[in-house]
């Protein structure tokens, strides 16, 4: 899938998706999310198996606030409808390639049991 500007009700039905989804929350003003652009655009080139949304913070402000965004850039990763990444600031391009590549190699099974086994202790 491209690259996509995403707006919350959007965003809801993204997340639980099978498949890895990485997330770009960012607004025009910000010189670090003008940066990071290029480099999250030609990924989502790069790998067009792989969904990338953008959201304008500025424009979704309801949205940024439910996901605890208070730093731009902020990147997050889903896989499989779970949060396996999340962190505010630019990423240089060898960096963001290195958390793809993570992100693809995630043994969900291993994750999701993992969650399980935290979710019983409450």
């Amino acid at each position: 899938m491209a690259l996509i500007n995403v707006t919350g009700p959007e965003f809801e039905e993204l997340v639980p998706k099978d498949g890895v989804l990485f997330v770009d929350f960012w607004a025009a003003w910000c010189g670090p999310c003008r940066g990071f652009a290029p480099v999250f655009e030609a990924a989502a080139e790069k790998y067009p198996e792989i969904t990338f949304a953008k959201v304008d913070t500025d424009a979704e402000r309801d949205l940024a606030s439910a996901a605890g965004i208070t730093s731009i850039p902020t990147l997050m990763a889903f896989r499989d409808g779970v949060l396996v990444f999340r962190q505010p600031g630019a990423m240089p391009a060898p960096g963001f390639e290195e958390l793809i590549q993570a992100v693809l190699k995630i043994n969900m099974d291993e994750v999701r049991a993992e969650i399980a086994k935290e979710e019983s202790k409450s």
